[in-house]
């Protein structure tokens, strides 16, 4: 009369220790933990903590998800040619990103190469940086009425504000900043290049924006960033072009016809 007690005892257990690995069951499949962990794992990468209440969350998302999959396969989906080349796809796609992953992992960018590539780069730091100002209008007549009145003492920063097309600099008086003369088209940084210190372009500069006049408030050594500020960047590219180049490799060796 007992056996049967023991044989309930003993299902009981072994259903306990079956369930014991899942977030939850959904019509009996389960869904199980390491689902969760996955979930979590990527929202936490994002930004988000660790939590009861993400975790609970997170727990409903994932019935709701189950619900709807078994749903779905109960009405066929799964069979739908459509639906089965997109999973197709996402598969490719997942295990794509794991391979690039891995690859990354075990082939990281030294801190020596990212030195040697800084060194390079660093070459290009050379030379002068330019802090002018500048006042843009549409035609020469009105660029030699504003020098004009430049010439009788006006004040730069108030007729930049008050004439100037240019709206994001003529806010700030024409100020453009600290900048290498490679940055403006070359009709303006080879005027601005040959002023000194206060000076202003006695003639209007033409460029195809416009008329410019053009004041030099400042003229320093160029001291690009330093190589703890590009680092984050320039491992980003190099891993970059690390990984396109094992693409190409692997490409060029596939059989393709």
């Amino acid at each position: 009369m007992r056996q049967p007690k023991l044989i309930a005892l003993s299902l009981g257990l072994a259903m306990s220790v079956a369930f014991a690995g899942n977030v939850a069951t959904v019509n009996g499949v389960a869904i199980p933990d390491s689902r969760m962990d996955l979930f979590v794992k990527q929202v936490t990468e994002r930004g988000q903590k660790d939590s009861p209440e993400l975790r609970a969350k997170i727990k409903e998302d994932l019935i709701r998800n189950e619900a709807l999959y078994q749903e779905a396969q109960k009405k066929g989906y799964d069979k739908n040619p459509e639906v089965q080349a997109q999973l197709d796809m996402m598969r490719q796609q997942v295990l794509v990103g794991a391979l690039v992953r891995d690859y990354v992992k075990a082939n990281p960018i030294s801190d020596a190469e990212l030195k040697k590539e800084y060194d390079k780069i660093k070459a290009n730091f050379s030379g002068k940086e330019y802090h002018a100002r500048h006042i843009l209008v549409k035609d020469e007549a009105q660029a030699k009425a504003i020098l004009a009145q430049l010439k009788k003492g006006a004040n730069f920063a108030d007729l930049a504000k008050k004439n100037s097309l240019d709206k994001g600099s003529a806010e700030k008086g024409g100020d453009l900043g600290w900048a290498n003369p490679n940055s403006f088209v070359p009709e303006f940084s080879g005027a601005m290049t040959k002023l000194t210190k206060g000076q202003i372009t006695q003639t209007p500069v033409k460029t195809q924006f416009g008329y410019h006049i053009i004041k030099l408030d400042e003229t320093r050594d160029a001291k690009g960033p330093s190589f703890e500020e590009v680092k984050p960047e320039l491992q980003r590219e190099m891993q970059g072009q690390k990984v396109q180049k094992y693409v190409e490799d692997l490409v060029s060796k596939a059989k393709v016809q």
